[in-house]
């Protein structure tokens, strides 16, 4: 058992959850307005003045010692640094929202810095610009973030994917978004394909992947889920995401399910979630990235040989 210095525990105890997460795993936060703060992994856990509830289970505090006592096991162990901190579980819990209204960040003037941020990420700059042209994203004005968008049938917004474009990394959702209706490409001719994603950057990366390889993504069925959902302990148990219920039952001619999750334990859960919970006339096919932890890790590693020839000759 490890020993912990009086110093030790008087810090662990006086430390708030905010400065613990900014400190330790800024990755996860959530910036949801003012000094509002939510995280990924616990979208129903808010952080605010110093405190935190957490709405889903009824209970807050103030301290992080507090938040990972509930969390963790080795809570100290984590606090102190004298264990090694597993790595976090890029998962995010879908939960219906509250909001009536979704409300739409303002445009920049322009969308220079995603476009040099995708491009950075290794998507196709033909992929970026017929999003860009078709109302699927564009840039904050006041962040700089990438807002991804989803539509119902009628081309109206329901959803609003937020991403930042620096090393914080923020991922976050606007007010009223709605999951049912996450970030899509949708086939311009009929397919009885469709292809799952956890984020919307694995999307685009499919996507270029496709085009690397002489194929037409235009033509096949993109679908993201806006991070992970959380399968039930008894996984069959579980529930299917809103967002392919929505796309199944508006695109009766759907056969085949391909699901590109990423290949941490999260991603392997909801995979085997997935593949039980699925109505079985459909084919549900397990086709994880074969390098990396995600599709964009694929892709990455895929063209960065392209580009030392480019840049040796």
């Amino acid at each position: 058992m490890a020993y912990y210095s009086p110093e030790q525990i008087s810090k662990a105890k006086s430390m708030d959850l905010l400065t613990y997460l900014q400190e330790r795993e800024p990755q996860e936060l959530v910036h949801i307005s003012g000094n509002e703060y939510s995280t990924k992994t616990h979208p129903s856990l808010k952080i605010s003045n110093g405190k935190w509830h957490w709405f889903s289970k009824g209970f807050g505090g103030v301290t992080a010692i507090n938040y990972l006592t509930e969390v963790f096991i080795e809570a100290m162990d984590i606090i102190t640094k004298n264990a090694q901190i597993t790595p976090k579980v890029d998962t995010v819990k879908q939960e219906k929202t509250t909001a009536k209204n979704l409300i739409l960040p303002i445009k920049a003037d322009n969308n220079f810095k995603i476009i040099q941020y995708l491009k950075s990420r290794g998507i196709d700059e033909e992929i970026i610009n017929y999003c860009i042209e078709n109302g699927l994203i564009y840039q904050e004005k006041n962040t700089n973030n990438i807002v991804f968008l989803g539509y119902d049938n009628n081309k109206n917004p329901h959803y609003v994917g937020l991403r930042g474009i620096t090393k914080k990394r923020y991922v976050g959702e606007a007010k009223g978004s709605k999951k049912e209706y996450s970030f899509r490409l949708e086939a311009t001719t009929q397919n009885d394909t469709v292809h799952i994603f956890e984020s919307s950057i694995d999307l685009l990366s499919y996507a270029t992947i496709l085009k690397s390889k002489n194929r037409n993504w235009k033509e096949e069925n993109l679908l993201s889920l806006a991070g992970v959902y959380q399968p039930q302990k008894v996984i069959e148990n579980s529930k299917i995401p809103k967002a392919i219920e929505i796309f199944l039952s508006q695109n009766p001619h759907i056969k085949r399910i391909i699901l590109h999750l990423d290949r941490d334990i999260a991603g392997r859960n909801s995979t085997l979630a997935l593949q039980s919970v699925i109505h079985k006339n459909y084919i549900v096919i397990d086709s994880p990235p074969t390098i990396g932890k995600d599709v964009n890790d694929y892709l990455c590693g895929m063209i960065r040989p392209l580009r030392k020839q480019q840049i040796d000759k």
